[in-house]
């Protein structure tokens, strides 16, 4: 279950159990998420490459890779280790908890679970690994960008964005010093299914720059040699 918003949320969902997975997938779709769903661990590792998502809700029970070996596996990558991490597991002993957490899981639901309870964790989540997905009013230095009412301003005066340019703020104010590639920024800002050139970037880029220092401030956009940019 897809949808084309690249910019919407997107949902992992790790589940050997159809029903299940379905479910999810329908619950987070109707709150505006995009989801994608695996069948077992070989299955979701392979997912996570070809379309990283913002949130993985994983069972810890999966055939071919445990769902523990899935989790040890992308926090032990540093472009997967940002990624959140939500375990299911029917293992409600403490040391069961523990040692999902020690694995670098960044939240664990014991099965049964309230489909209600888990939209609020996948939320939390993405409140704090992708604000500007959720409502939140991000802040650097003197730059605010409040993605509810579509408004940014820096010093206190309006920036005039258009949409594009908007995404690319919010993008790099989600996570200041973070070196997005132009693919990244591409597959985040214009969504992976539109075609467009890397030049793009380099153009929205400078239109980003443009606005921001109209009024005199620095340049707070880093170009970085052979990567991409940077805030900060």
């Amino acid at each position: 279950m897809t949808t084309d918003n690249q910019s919407q949320p997107h949902v992992l969902i790790v589940e050997d159990e159809p029903a299940q997975r379905e479910v999810l997938c329908y619950n987070l779709e109707a709150e505006g998420f995009r989801t994608t769903g695996a069948a077992n661990g070989e299955e979701g590792l392979m997912m996570v490459d070809e379309d990283p998502p913002d949130v993985i809700v994983l069972d810890w029970m999966l055939p071919r890779v445990s769902g523990i070996e899935v989790c040890r596996q992308l926090k032990m990558r540093p472009e997967t280790r940002g990624i959140a991490i939500i375990m299911l597991s029917a293992r409600s002993e403490e040391v069961d908890r523990v040692r999902g957490l020690e694995t670098g899981a960044d939240d664990y639901v014991v099965k049964p679970y309230s489909v209600s309870e888990l939209m609020a964790r996948v939320r939390s989540q993405l409140r704090r690994v992708r604000p500007a997905s959720v409502g939140q009013v991000l802040v650097y230095e003197d730059i605010l960008l409040d993605t509810e009412t579509h408004r940014a301003s820096r010093a206190e005066r309006p920036l005039k964005l258009g949409p594009t340019e908007f995404r690319l703020l919010a993008t790099f104010m989600e996570k200041p010093g973070r070196v997005w590639t132009r693919d990244q920024l591409l597959d985040r800002v214009w969504g992976r299914d539109v075609y467009v050139d890397t030049r793009t970037v380099d153009v929205h880029v400078g239109r980003l720059r443009k606005v921001l220092t109209r009024d005199g401030g620095g340049d707070p956009v880093r170009t970085v040699r052979g990567a991409g940019y940077a805030l900060g």
